[in-house]
């Protein structure tokens, strides 16, 4: 089945997030913006868990998903042990996403560069 390409935030919260062994690694629960840089910040995956309960989130940064070309869907090329050892939280206490100490540590978990570089986010 092929996807729509992504338009929307709506068309990208509950997408199934696959690596490129075609693993389902998890969904995509929300997508966090840096409102006042007007960018994309990061993607949050849920995974872990059973129909909802007892899942993780974890902050993707958002340059590290792909659309996979043949199918639309999305791609993060990480492998389901190195997923489980990143940086993580529950529903109910999310990080502060703007604290520059936090948000570099997720990044560098990733293998990218901050979208912000080594200045300080307004």
């Amino acid at each position: 089945m092929k996807c729509k390409p992504i338009r929307a935030a709506t068309e990208i919260i509950g997408r199934t997030v696959t690596n490129s062994r075609g693993e389902k690694l998890g969904r995509i629960e929300d997508i966090v913006i840096d409102g006042p840089r007007g960018q994309v910040a990061y993607a949050v995956l849920s995974f872990g868990g059973f129909l909802g309960v007892g899942d993780r989130l974890c902050a993707i940064p958002w340059d590290v998903l792909v659309e996979d070309p043949h199918s639309g869907c999305l791609l993060l090329d990480v492998d389901k042990d190195r997923l489980r050892k990143a940086p993580g939280f529950d529903k109910h206490h999310w990080p502060d996403m703007a604290d520059d100490a936090w948000a570099s540590e997720v990044y560098e978990y990733y293998g990218v560069e901050p979208y912000w570089g080594s200045k300080t986010r307004p």
